[in-house]
């Protein structure tokens, strides 16, 4: 398990709103005495038969359910008031509602509302089939390059499209992806993601091997830190490990800084170039996001899998 730098400056305490506007819609109709009005209700746990434990966190733990009405089938995310209070990170969950209840795209696992009671909190997340990327990569150890490419793109595609929302991730890694029954990958946690129209940030967040230069230095960071984060989680794709990976962190930060990678001999050109592309330690000059997905690399191994998914942007 890798270990997460937990630091946090720049806190925004919005409230987010209680409903998100998706199935299941838990919607009641509402008569008065000159038309109906659709009124949303809130949820409780009655609405939902609660089946299988799908995961573990550190503050909760995550179910199968399905919504009684609908009979829609979710993963319902059960999180406790206590354990949160005491970490002092319920601005953080706000602010992971805020963002991930409002982005709509195929790689990006929907926040579909959340409830609460007294002792709890729930968030009705969309159910990815195939469960978690980091349990599927520790099982085969290391991706071939065709569905390392496969997953890379979905990523990106994902990444772009936060960014054109001003939405800065902060924490890719596999731990933090899951795969739908259809093979796709979905960005499923938004825990340190921040929204930053100014694009210029000064915390200290995410995971210890996927910092970039710009954070160990402390100097501020912008999107492009996503960018980074792309080729570590390609380079891990491929490898099973982490490029930076050390016995300790200033070793880390010092390979960090100095660009220490080596590539296995079983590591493609094609995939060394795109890997090389977003290590770099000038953020301006990492590549786009929309380049990574037109890569020769992605486009020769990308695997097209059948669309089963209604997800669209908007």
């Amino acid at each position: 398990m890798k270990t997460a730098v937990l630091s946090e400056k720049n806190a925004n305490n919005n409230k987010p709103s209680q409903r998100g506007i998706s199935k299941p819609s838990g919607i009641r109709t509402v008569k008065t005495t000159s038309h109906t009005v659709a009124k949303p209700r809130p949820w409780t746990l009655q609405d939902f038969e609660i089946g299988k434990p799908l995961g573990q966190g550190k503050f909760g733990n995550v179910y199968l359910a399905r919504e009684k009405k609908h009979k829609y089938v979710v993963a319902l995310k059960v999180l406790f008031k206590k354990q949160l209070m005491e970490a002092r990170v319920e601005h953080q969950l706000r602010r992971e509602i805020e963002i991930q209840s409002r982005l709509r795209h195929p790689n990006i696992l929907r926040l579909f509302g959340y409830f609460h009671d007294k002792e709890r909190i729930y968030l009705i997340l969309e159910f990815a089939g195939k469960g978690e990327m980091f349990k599927e990569l520790n099982a085969v150890q290391k991706y071939d390059e065709k569905t390392a490419a496969t997953y890379i793109k979905d990523v990106a595609s994902a990444l772009d499209y936060c960014h054109s929302k001003h939405v800065i991730h902060r924490d890719i890694k596999p731990e933090n992806l899951l795969i739908d029954i259809n093979g796709k990958a979905k960005i499923a946690d938004f825990g340190w993601a921040v929204h930053s129209p100014l694009d210029k940030r000064q915390t200290l967040c995410g995971t210890l091997d996927y910092l970039p230069p710009e954070m160990v230095e402390g100097l501020t960071h912008d999107h492009t830190v996503d960018n980074w984060a792309l080729g570590v989680l390609l380079y891990e794709f491929l490898t099973g490990r982490p490029p930076f990976e050390s016995v300790g962190q200033k070793e880390t930060y010092k390979k960090i800084l100095n660009l220490e990678i080596k590539f296995p001999s079983y590591i493609s050109e094609g995939a060394k170039d795109l890997i090389k592309k977003l290590l770099v330690k000038e953020p301006k000059k990492r590549m786009l996001l929309s380049a990574v997905q037109e890569h020769p690399w992605i486009i020769k191994n990308t695997i097209h899998l059948k669309e089963n998914s209604t997800t669209t942007h908007t």
